[in-house]
């Protein structure tokens, strides 16, 4: 019965779609205005928008980009619980929403998922970050945002620095110069999540006005977890208007905001269809907890003078920032306006996250039989060896919870098997990644309009400039064996004698090694200084725009170097593997006795210094003054510190097309080349070893947009991207691999959409809607060995007036409980596969659902 409900949803839907799809959007990239005022309706076409274009109050029907716009409403709609959320309004942004709250992935037009690069988030016109990477950390949506605009291609890799893919605009609130507004706002989620957001804004006289807002918040996170997790963030802004029209405008934020993080976990694959393992739930289920609240890893005193790091389960991903923020206009005749944007921003996290099944991938997962058995099916072989060595005396091996004290040995077969219903243990990663970091950037120039009869002309021309510098802290990577189950519990490695009594101790509190990920310690450096001008102007019904920007990055990296020789005053030795690493301090349990990689204290310094061009042009030729079509070229690149840069290059030609209320529609037809592609991954073999990958991706694909609202009161929205994406000359270090040729990128769908249908209550009661996003199939691997299957998540809501002051709004998500994979283990290599039927991977979350009370004064 729930099925055939389900598959009758799903089936209008889809056929609603079919007569009627999605939601106009329009967006701008990187502003040197102020934003103008949205209007009511997201689905016209006459919208004004700012990101991505200099001319001001040009309307979308007009742009020569792809361009995509959310205002209140429709961010209010989508319920976000993360950035990432808001990411997927954007039609062609592919988001892998499974981390948490934050550290998702997003990636735009076929570039492979598992990052976050070409794409920039900013907040009114600049960037969050300058490398882009990491942005979701640091920001939240709150009530102080007032839209998000976009732009995808165009001129996003001329008006903004890191982000040629795409650009996504948070626009703040301006302070209310006219009369005094609040909002107060609470929300609640059946997972936990309690938070209270706030927005106040009043004029101080006729030409001065503040705004004020942010919110705090307590959440276990969505998967079940023992520890709650807390957080703030306020902003506020004080605001002069002169009388010519310009402003300044002087703001300021800060935030400290602990999350949970999710990385991938054990699935079973039954009947070609991923399905929960005994006491680990696909939906909800998450291995951490209790066992990993704080646990001591032993580490190089170069990098903690104690010897030691404690690593955090209980505080999760701890976020903290402050920031300064400058922003003036001023007219300085009719046709001449000067811009300025500035600020400095002081940030760090400290990230405690488990990363089950890395390095070792499927083979760490197995029987608790096989980790007891010497030999090469066991994950943890080296370490018995070493206690065969320790302990000669010893019968046999065993596992001894730290939780309960329960001792099992290997002779007992049925006790290990039945382990909590499924027999299995895991190797699970600790990683403990500190950030400490500065991000100052600055965009000032200037804006010269042109008219004469049918001719406009538009020329903005300015500086930007960044200097940032991120120290990290990613030593004592360690693992421990834990078993498979939700709030799992970890285990020493013991020796036993023949009656099963521990006579010896292998593991240090359950840890079975140190320095998995390498020394940990580095530290990059970025001097960015671009110089850019774009020219908008319009013959009639023609518009042109053109724009170049040139950036020089003076770049430095420090990498922490490992020891080549013995120190016998830093306690330094060779280990039987050549390796030079320092000893465990004095009293460590266990039968380790070096900290595995070892930062010595000295750094590699690497220079480069860095130029590069983006470029592009566009055209737009309104037919009627509702129908346009458009073309682009644009050229860009990522500057990535000291590494190579890494260029796109994305062709595009669409229509667009407004009938009245009753439809807006676009159609986009793009091609994009991604030039090499390069980045790091684990190797499976050795985790401590970085392998490479570069690569060619080439994409064509389409993009539709359709509103259609056949009566004022309903409208159905479509959004879809379907595309192919391709690898080309793909090379792991160094060596071509052919086997590669024409695969899809990981973590890549070849078609993602979303149809939105909405009812508007009579008398202006509120509003009823429901949502089906879909994700195509995707492969785990860029070798294409492991396909993870195609989902769609169907989610409802409504709202509704109560007052003219009080509106409630509830929401529930995946509510037909679908298991959707987003990623398989990335740190098992570019191969990888599906072993006895199980493997790693990452999903989503099953149903939830909850709400707000928003109060307006």
């Amino acid at each position: 019965m729930l099925l055939s409900v389900r598959a009758g949803v799903r089936a209008a839907l889809l056929a609603s779609a079919a007569m009627l799809p999605l939601a106009a959007q329009a967006q701008t990239a990187a502003t040197n205005a102020a934003a103008p005022a949205a209007q009511d309706d997201a689905a016209d076409e006459g919208q004004i928008i700012v990101t991505g274009q200099t001319t001001p109050n040009r309307p979308l029907i007009t742009a020569s980009a792809d361009i995509t716009l959310a205002n209140r409403e429709l961010i209010d709609q989508k319920a976000p619980r993360s950035t990432a959320d808001l990411l997927e309004m954007v039609p062609g942004i592919f988001v892998e929403a499974t981390a948490g709250q934050i550290s998702n992935n997003y990636s735009v037009r076929g570039l492979q998922g598992g990052g976050q690069r070409f794409v920039q988030l900013e907040e009114d016109g600049m960037p969050i970050l300058y490398g882009g990477g990491g942005a979701d950390f640091f920001f939240d949506q709150d009530l102080t945002i007032d839209r998000l605009e976009a732009v995808k291609g165009g001129s996003s890799g001329v008006l903004t620095v890191n982000g040629a893919g795409a650009t996504i605009n948070f626009v703040s609130k301006n302070p209310n110069h006219e009369k005094a507004e609040g909002i107060a706002r609470f929300t609640a989620y059946n997972y936990g999540l309690k938070r209270g957001d706030f927005y106040y804004s009043q004029p101080i006289t006729d030409k001065l006005a503040f705004n004020v807002g942010g919110y705090f918040q307590s959440s276990p996170g969505v998967r079940k977890n023992p520890f709650d997790y807390q957080g703030w963030r306020l902003k506020g802004s004080l605001e002069y208007k002169f009388d010519d029209g310009g402003y300044i405008r002087l703001s300021g934020k800060g935030g400290h905001v602990e999350n949970a993080y999710y990385a991938d976990q054990p699935y079973r694959f039954q009947n070609g269809k991923p399905t929960s393992i005994t006491s680990l739930d696909t939906q909800f289920g998450n291995v951490g907890g209790d066992a990993f609240a704080n646990i001591a890893v032993p580490v190089s005193t170069f990098a903690h003078s104690s010897g030691y790091r404690d690593f955090k389960y209980r505080d999760g991903v701890v976020a903290k920032t402050w920031q300064a923020r400058l922003d003036f206009e001023k007219p300085v005749s009719d046709s001449f306006t000067l811009f300025g944007h500035g600020r400095y921003l002081d940030y760090s996290y400290d990230f405690n996250g488990l990363f089950p099944g890395s390095g070792t991938g499927n083979a760490g997962l197995t029987s608790a039989v096989n980790y007891l058995t010497p030999g090469n099916n066991s994950p943890i072989n080296s370490l018995l060896t070493l206690g065969q060595a320790a302990f000669p005396a010893a019968a046999r091996f065993g596992i001894k919870n730290l939780r309960t004290g329960q001792v099992i040995g290997s002779n007992q077969t049925d006790v290990l098997n039945a382990l909590n219903g499924n027999g299995f243990l895991q190797r699970t990663t600790l990683n403990h990644d500190a950030i400490d970091a500065y991000d100052f950037g600055m965009n000032v120039g200037g804006r010269w309009s042109f008219e004469s009869g049918s001719f406009k002309n538009s020329l903005t021309a300015g500086v930007m400039y960044y200097n940032t510098k991120r120290n990290q802290d990613q030593s004592a990577t360690a693992s421990v064996v834990n078993d498979v189950r939700t709030n799992s519990d970890i285990y020493d490695i013991v020796a036993l004698n023949a009656s099963n009594q521990v006579i010896g101790t292998l593991s240090d509190n359950g840890l079975v090694s140190y320095g998995d990920w390498g020394a940990g310690i580095r530290s990059r450096k970025d001097s960015s200084l671009s110089l850019y001008v774009n020219d908008e102007f319009s013959i009639g019904d023609l518009h042109v725009d053109a724009g170049v920007r040139w950036e020089h990055d003076s770049a430095t990296a420090w990498d922490g170097n490992t020891p080549t020789a013995a120190n016998a005053a830093a306690r330094i030795v060779q280990t039987p593997g050549g390796s030079f690493e320092q000893l465990v301090p004095a009293g460590t349990a266990g039968v380790l006795t070096t900290v595995g990689s070892t930062w010595d204290g000295t750094y590699s310094v690497r220079k480069a210094n860095k130029k590069a061009v983006a470029y592009t042009v566009g055209a737009n030729y309104l037919i009627t003054p509702n129908f346009s079509i458009y073309a682009r070229y644009a050229n860009g690149f990522q500057m990535n510190n000291v590494d190579p840069i890494t260029g796109i290059e994305l062709y595009e030609a669409g229509v667009r097309y407004q009938h009245g209320r009753l439809i807006s529609a676009s159609a986009t037809v793009f091609r994009t080349n991604f030039r090499n592609q390069n980045y790091n991954f684990a190797d499976p073999i050795n985790p401590s070893v970085q392998s490479n990958i570069n690569a060619d991706l080439r994409t064509n694909g389409v993009e539709l947009n359709l509103n259609v609202r056949p009566v004022d009161a309903f409208s159905i929205d479509f959004q879809g991207v379907f595309q192919d994406p391709k690898l080309v000359n793909l090379a792991i270090n160094g060596a071509n691999q052919a086997g590669f040729e024409g695969n899809r990128p990981e973590r890549t769908p070849a078609r993602l959409f979303t149809i939105t249908p909405s009812y508007k209550l009579p008398n202006g009661l509120g509003e009823i809607y429901g949502r089906y996003k879909y994700i195509g199939k995707i492969y785990a691997d860029a070798g294409n060995g492991v396909a993870l299957p195609s989902y769609g998540v169907t989610s409802v809501g409504a709202s509704f007036n109560l007052s003219k002051q009080l509106q409630l709004s509830v929401n529930a998500d995946n509510i037909f409980n679908v298991i959707g994979l987003t990623e398989g283990n990335p740190r098992q290599g570019q191969t990888q596969a599906i072993t006895n039927g199980y493997f790693y991977a990452r999903g989503i979350v099953g149903a939830t659902y909850g709400g707000t009370i928003t109060f307006k004064f």
